[in-house]
């Protein structure tokens, strides 16, 4: 089998609002989250209960996430204060 080499340059990441979007998305988990507690019995009842927790992991992961992308947004900020550039250019 031949290695296969690409024939373009790959495109640059998209940025865009990464806080917002996470803490947005941590939300709609725990919303979900609860929507579906008082259903507890019948998720038990059928074996959907994996639903619920998905919804807490979901939820719990998202808190991780709005952390790390808090930092990691404040340390280009940092960056591009440094070199005298803007955060953009700095990524």
């Amino acid at each position: 089998m031949a290695k296969w080499t690409p024939t373009h340059e790959a495109p640059e990441p998209l940025e865009g609002p990464i806080v917002p979007t996470i803490i947005g998305g941590t939300i709609l988990w725990f919303v979900l989250f609860l929507v579906q507690l008082p259903f507890y019995g019948w998720f038990d009842d059928h074996g959907h209960l994996w639903w619920l927790w998905t919804c807490l992991a979901g939820a719990g992961l998202g808190l991780i996430g709005i952390w790390y992308v808090r930092g990691r947004d404040a340390a280009l900020k940092r960056a591009a204060a440094g070199t005298g550039t803007s955060a953009s250019a700095a990524e």
